[in-house]
């Protein structure tokens, strides 16, 4: 792993993607009609879900499809379904806010959260484990992985569930030393990097929201949400992996933190907003920052939410009044007891599946809307027409965000994606609005 390399600051294994929330079906020029189906490839995160089922009107159904590159990351994601499903009688909108962010861009959290995290994963081992054929819930539909995948599911959550001891890994030790990895000489002027890379980077491509203090605290520490005094000194389990390296001729598996490390988890939900009051700027210095506007985006995508609950949506007061002061309340909380939305569903497909569904009559046509993050444009093939709806979408997450690459880079990416897509027989979306993150484009009509 040599210092300063391009892939290092973005690391090995997504934790959040390198693009802001995204509702699919509100992009390209047809809103589709009837039940929508939407393929995901490699997102990384609950972002573009999330957002998705916020823009979808009451009585329409949206069935979202899941491939990932690793089963550490369908975990990780199973638990944010999870805790975005809480009930408001058991967990009000703003702690579940807090927890979620905290959980989804914290490397160390509160001992509070870790014990929620714990309950969480138990409950999804068991639904993992006990439901074969059926899923246990519908936003939570692992039924389809295979037998070893689901074992390996089972594994990653048990880790989870066990209490941190002496042996375990020391999240500051794992961080620091992808920090020095990246940096190398740089490392005893890193704060000079950090800036450059706050100021020279992200700013000039528009994330004027990212506070210094707060970039700077997360690359150092990863901790990028602070919302309450407490002690963040429990390790983040979900946000540890194994990686294998090379070692004088043998494969030896490293278990550490290999996520992104330079462009931070503020992407996701921090840098773009419907409330511009949030993007307010007084003397060229947004009054608020991108946790703000985090807090801010991911409340309002819980409330859309509890809206689909099938009851009217409970107010952000009352909804904290109805939390329990125990925590025994949350313990008794299964996964029968989350929230079911109504028309939405979210299924998990097996790693290697991407290139089996074309084989199979079901998904004949049958994608609304086609997601590819930047990291796995690379397996879009001319295989992917035959899974597009007629009317389909395909979006693709292009580098601007990526911070190590150079400009001239990032446009070669986006020359790149503009080459593997039109191989694959979709041309560009000329109607739409230029975007430099995502990349949109149409079957092309035959």
């Amino acid at each position: 792993m040599s210092a300063g390399r391009a892939s290092e600051g973005a690391g090995c294994i997504t934790w959040w993607g390198f693009s802001p929330a995204r509702d699919l079906l509100s992009t390209g020029p047809v809103r589709p009609e009837g039940e929508v189906n939407v393929l995901l490839v490699g997102s990384g995160d609950l972002r573009h879900i999330l957002k998705t089922i916020a823009g979808l009107q009451s009585k329409k159904s949206l069935h979202v499809w899941v491939i990932e590159n690793s089963m550490e990351e369908v975990a990780r994601q199973l638990l944010l379904l999870y805790l975005a499903l809480m009930p408001q009688e058991s967990m009000g909108n703003n702690e579940k806010t807090e927890v979620f962010l905290e959980v989804f861009g914290n490397s160390e959290i509160r001992s509070q959260t870790e014990e929620i995290l714990r309950h969480a994963a138990s409950q999804l081992s068991l639904s993992v484990t006990e439901s074969l054929e059926t899923a246990t819930h519908t936003c939570l539909n692992t039924t389809l992985l295979k037998f070893k995948e689901r074992d390996e599911l089972a594994r990653i959550l048990k880790l989870w569930i066990q209490p941190q001891t002496s042996s375990s890994i020391s999240m500051s030790k794992a961080w620091d030393y992808r920090v020095r990895q990246h940096l190398g000489t740089r490392y005893n002027s890193k704060g000079g990097s950090f800036d450059w890379d706050l100021t020279m980077k992200l700013h000039e491509k528009g994330c004027g929201a990212i506070n210094k203090q707060q970039y700077v605290r997360w690359r150092e520490r990863g901790l990028a949400f602070e919302m309450r005094e407490g002690v963040y000194q429990t390790a983040n389990p979900t946000l540890l992996s194994s990686r294998v390296f090379n070692q004088k001729g043998d494969r030896v598996a490293v278990r550490g933190y290999w996520g992104d490390i330079v462009s931070s988890p503020y992407l996701a939900f921090g840098i773009e907003t419907e409330d511009k009051s949030l993007l307010k700027t007084q003397n060229g210095q947004y009054i608020k920052t991108a946790q703000d506007i985090s807090i801010a985006n991911v409340q309002a995508l819980f409330q859309s939410l509890s809206s689909r609950r099938g009851c009217p949506t409970t107010s952000q007061s009352d909804a904290e009044a109805l939390q329990p002061s125990t925590q025994t309340d949350r313990k008794s909380i299964t996964i029968t007891d989350l929230m079911c939305l109504n028309g939405i569903s979210v299924t998990f497909l097996p790693m290697d599946s991407l290139h089996k569904l074309p084989q199979k009559q079901k998904y004949s046509h049958f994608f609304n809307s086609i997601y590819f993050s930047a990291s796995c444009v690379h397996q879009l093939g001319p295989t992917m027409r035959q899974i597009a709806a007629p009317d389909a979408v395909l979006v693709v997450e292009l580098a601007k965000y990526i911070l190590d690459l150079s400009k001239v880079q990032e446009a070669g990416f986006a020359k790149e994606v503009l080459r593997i897509a039109l191989e694959a027989e979709f041309e560009p979306w000329l109607e739409g609005k230029i975007d430099d993150v995502h990349a949109v484009f149409i079957p092309r009509k035959k």
